[in-house]
């Protein structure tokens, strides 16, 4: 979650067919309600179900082909509402680093939350988000790469917002962006009885240890790179911004950069006068999310700076391998409220990346680069600067196509390339995009050419105004929406769910079949409408498929939401482990309370796994903390000694030393 709940947001007006009409003409509810999964995955292509038998679901092992099947060995764990991680029994969970340690040889965390703005720049970043583990010494040594999303800033300081000075909003900028360390798994000594053997550690100091913040000079690459609508007064250019904000989720490439993706950028931005329609279509508004960066930075005040918000939502590579580097916005990926960038390499060599845009009826994304990646860097040029941004269409009969968002489409007449980089919302909702509810992580199962996405949830719908679908963000007829009705599988969407779409031969193949694979909620709760085999979970939102095959799911149950209302009796947010095969599901991890579990990876040899932990004691009425009570809803991870509840990465192991899940 970031900022505020998301379910709350909708700046697409357009007329554009809704997935759950979709859904609702490809399946009767009674069909898809009891069974009918199975079926819709018969409808498409053979079915995904054949695809998945026919070729190993795991790039890493052909388990398969020699008969098996990743399995859920580990007994599930029960709801809880404590304020720890609860893991199975047989597995320990560590904290690897929190907010405010250091990454290196910096200072460190001070429990008042006292620390200054230079010194937070040198310490791991608050509200960690997706990550990767990048080996360099296999499973036992390498780098970990974790967004820091957002801050509450009612926490960040002794005093909370009160007495908000530049210091304040230097602070709360080294508090975003990514967080980089280098970690080293303990072999242990006989003697040493202060570590456990097998424990993990930060390296410190490390030369590839790093902070990218809100402050940090980054440059604007890929074909939109200089456009006047990029240009401030401080950077005549519009080649060089400074900072990365709210990351979510993350990808990793071929050549191994690190993918971090500007979602809610829009909250930390402040218009007071008139909207433009390219505003209001990306959500810059007079209120904001509460955010007071704009009381000291003339950046963050869209009336004196109308181009600087046009400057995030981006794509930002980063070279983890090399700490001089300079992060580099990628345009030619598309300006949205971006959840990930999941890489996939196809098998001419051209790389596929799979993207959400996180809001309410937003769209599903693909781009494909134009040349094969090795040949594109032995030439100079970066692959995700040269390619083609696609926009999904789903279709009732189980099938979908992908729109090119390119100027030749007779859709974008009109528009130029760069139209369409930077109101990348507008040329989709101009092609005929097919809307989502709130498009979150993708990932895929390489061998079998299939890829799943989390539609964390929907609880509005309804007629939609006229489409915005001109390149300037102006106003064209378009045709009402039809409420949602009884017909469709659940008219409100409080649970989510997942889905997948499969290709017969390559990723870049321009159409698709597709199914759910699961509605999210309680199974055992016939009002819920949910598909789920096993245990409940609701609000998918990371997803991760590990080298076994299984899949990892984990939940963003709104803070105001947790254990209450339409979720009573789910307890706090987990993880899930899920059989691709069965659709078995597991409960594998508990969170803290009023936390957010998000950011998944195994080392390669699936014996250690590092989970973020984000947001724990976060307020339910999307305030910033209380800092007279800091610790009202969560004393995580530092219990009574500390001063405070911090996000942090923590680190999973099996005690027998086996692999995760097994």
């Amino acid at each position: 979650m970031s900022l505020i709940d998301d379910d709350k947001n909708e700046c697409n007006q357009s007329g554009n067919e809704h997935f759950q009409e979709v859904l609702d003409a490809r399946l009767s509810r009674r069909n898809l309600l009891t069974g009918g999964l199975a079926a819709a995955a018969a409808l498409s292509l053979g079915g995904v179900e054949a695809l998945l038998r026919a070729v190993p679901a795991s790039a890493e092992e052909d388990t398969e082909s020699r008969g098996e099947r990743p399995v859920l060995g580990f007994e599930s764990v029960p709801v809880s509402t404590a304020d720890e991680v609860v893991v199975p029994k047989g597995y320990t969970a560590e904290v690897l680093i929190a907010w405010g340690d250091p990454v290196s040889n910096g200072p460190v965390f001070k429990q008042d939350a006292s620390n200054t703005a230079a010194e937070q720049a040198q310490q791991w970043g608050m509200h960690n988000d997706g990550l990767v583990y990048f080996p360099f010494v296999g499973s036992q040594r390498g780098l970990l790469v974790q967004n820091n999303e957002y801050t509450d800033d009612g926490l960040l300081f002794p005093d909370g917002v009160a007495n908000w000075n530049q210091e304040k909003t230097n602070k709360s900028l080294n508090a975003h962006g990514v967080s980089i360390i280098e970690v080293t798994k303990r072999t242990g000594f006989p003697w040493d009885r202060r570590r456990r053997r097998g424990q993990w550690d930060v390296v410190r100091p490390s030369p590839f240890a790093r902070r990218i913040t809100g402050m940090t000079p980054i440059e604007i690459g890929g074909p939109a790179a200089g456009d006047p609508r990029l240009v401030t007064s401080e950077d005549p250019t519009g080649r060089r911004v400074l900072g990365t904000l709210n990351n979510c989720a993350m990808g990793f490439t071929p050549w191994g950069t690190y993918l971090a993706c500007e979602e809610n950028f829009n909250g930390y931005f402040r218009k007071n006068g008139p909207q433009t329609l390219l505003e209001r279509r990306y959500g810059i508004t007079a209120a904001g999310f509460g955010y007071l960066w704009h009381t000291t930075d003339k950046r963050f005040r869209a009336d004196e700076e109308p181009n600087e918000p046009n400057r995030f939502g981006w794509v930002v590579e980063i070279d983890p391998f090399r700490p001089q580097s300079t992060p580099v916005k990628r345009t030619a990926l598309g300006r949205m409220k971006h959840e990930g960038a999941w890489v996939q390499e196809a098998r001419n060599g051209r790389i596929v990346v799979y993207m959400g845009d996180d809001e309410r009826n937003e769209y599903i994304y693909r781009y494909v680069s134009n040349l094969p990646w090795r040949v594109a860097r032995a030439q100079g040029i970066n692959p995700l600067d040269d390619g083609i941004l696609y926009v999904a269409k789903f279709h009732a009969d189980g099938t979908g196509e992908w729109l090119p968002l390119t100027p030749d489409n007779p859709r974008l007449a009109g528009w130029s390339l760069n139209d369409i980089l930077i109101n990348t919302r507008g040329a989709a909702d101009a092609a005929g995009a097919t809307m989502m509810d709130r498009p979150e992580w993708i990932d895929t199962f390489p061998r079998a050419l299939t890829a799943i996405a989390t539609l964390t949830n929907n609880s509005r719908r309804g007629s939609s105004p006229p489409s915005v679908n001109n390149p300037d963000g102006s106003t064209a007829a378009g045709s009402a929406r039809p409420p949602v009705d009884a017909a469709n599988p659940r008219a409100i969407n409080n649970y989510g769910h997942l889905i997948r779409w499969f290709y017969r031969h390559d990723w870049t193949e321009p159409t698709f079949g597709w199914d759910v694979f699961a509605l999210c909620g309680d199974p055992a709760n016939p009002a819920h409408g949910s598909t789920i085999v096993g245990d409940k979970y609701g609000s998918p939102d990371g997803i991760y498929v590990d080298p076994s095959g299984r899949l990892w799911v984990q939940t963003d149950v709104s803070t105001s939401t947790i254990n209450a209302g339409a979720y009573a009796g789910f307890g706090n947010n987990v993880m899930v482990a899920v059989d691709p095969h069965t659709r078995e599901t597991r409960r594998f991890l508990v969170g803290p309370k009023q936390c957010e579990v998000t950011g998944v990876m195994m080392t390669p040899d699936e014996r250690t796994m590092f989970v973020g932990i984000q947001h724990p004691g976060e307020r339910p009425d999307d305030l910033p903390g209380d800092p007279a009570n800091p610790k009202q809803f969560s004393a995580w991870p530092d219990g009574p000694a500390g001063g405070r509840p911090r996000s942090a990465c923590i680190v999973i192991t099996k005690d027998d030393g086996g692999k995760i899940g097994s």
